[in-house]
């Protein structure tokens, strides 16, 4: 989703337009891993941690890893938590061959409903073939953390998928094939909903999914003189200000994975394409604004339900409060 460097962390956000792209971009994830890292216990940290550097030599997810005599230890291990939310991603860069062909899965990151648009209501469609397995992966991914019999290697990958997927189906598009006389098999989560006039060169087109993908380092800047970590610190904390984890509490729905999709996919038919959503035209500062308010709130809702899911796998929900924002 979006950029795919293999480094640690932004040096500078780059955001280009796009006819395709893959969901949250690096800011979201990041700023969900963020979140959850806040809401989990020491246990539950050092036990993901752990886990994650026994991953199998092949997925690179351990050498991601780095220690620094310049920072904290919990620091580096923050960071590399935030990283791996972005490892599903960073596995579809097609030059290193074998590890993209092992451990990239593109139906794995989306889990459509097609449906047509009734006033503001969804007509849901069947008969079309399958919109992506996101829920069904993270099912499984659950049982494997939470399973005795598999190894730490098999957790590893479930951790960097899960920490992915979870914020993947908080992107509304990543739960929406709409259909239209234009795409009648379905827009591909947005992709095919053009915002730059017709006959836009492809190279210069902007789509919906590219939209609400980028929504936050659009609307949050970068600054030149600020390190990528800085950065989603300050996002991250700017969006548990706004919606912080009591205010949220009630909806967190530990386990009900199926019914966080239908959550998300709820907002399609009533404000993602809201009546003043049109074809071919930027998006009004109308529904940019509602947009953007929609996308803190999501990333904040999938950052705190992921932190209490590894807080219940690995350590103790109750000591969570306790634990700073760093």
């Amino acid at each position: 989703m979006g950029i795919f460097i293999r480094v640690v962390f932004l040096g500078a956000l780059v955001l280009l337009p796009a006819v395709l792209a893959f969901g949250w971009d690096d800011v979201g994830h990041k700023t969900t891993a963020y979140i959850a890292w806040q809401r989990m216990s020491p246990t539950a940290r050092e036990a993901v941690i752990k886990i994650l550097r026994s991953a199998p030599e092949d997925s690179d997810i351990s050498a991601y890893y780095m220690q620094s005599g310049s920072q904290p230890d919990e620091t580096s291990k923050l960071e590399y938590f935030m990283l791996m939310a972005t490892w599903a991603d960073i596995v579809r860069e097609r030059a290193l061959e074998n590890r993209y062909k092992k451990y990239h899965k593109s139906n794995w990151h989306y889990d459509d409903t097609f449906w047509k648009q009734v006033g503001n209501k969804p007509e849901i469609l069947t008969g079309f073939e399958e919109g992506g397995v996101a829920v069904k992966k993270i099912i499984e991914f659950d049982k494997v953390l939470r399973g005795s019999a598999e190894s730490d290697k098999d957790k590893a990958l479930a951790i960097a998928w899960i920490e992915h997927l979870v914020g993947d189906i908080h992107q509304p598009l990543h739960t929406s094939a709409r259909v239209t006389d234009l795409e009648p098999k379905g827009d591909q989560g947005g992709n095919l909903f053009l915002l730059t006039p017709q006959g836009t060169p492809r190279e210069k087109q902007q789509n919906l999914h590219w939209f609400w993908d980028s929504i936050i380092g659009r609307n949050i800047p970068i600054k030149a003189d600020t390190r990528g970590q800085e950065y989603i610190t300050s996002v991250a904390r700017t969006v548990m200000k706004k919606y912080p984890y009591s205010s949220l509490a009630p909806a967190v729905k530990l386990g009900e994975y199926e019914e966080w999709r239908k959550e998300s996919f709820a907002l399609n038919p009533t404000e993602v394409f809201s009546p003043d959503l049109i074809r071919f035209q930027t998006p009004s500062e109308k529904y940019k604004k509602k947009a953007f308010r929609i996308a803190e709130r999501q990333l904040a809702l999938a950052g705190y339900r992921l932190g209490e899911t590894l807080n219940q796998i690995f350590g103790t929900p109750s000591t969570a409060a306790a634990v700073p924002v760093r």
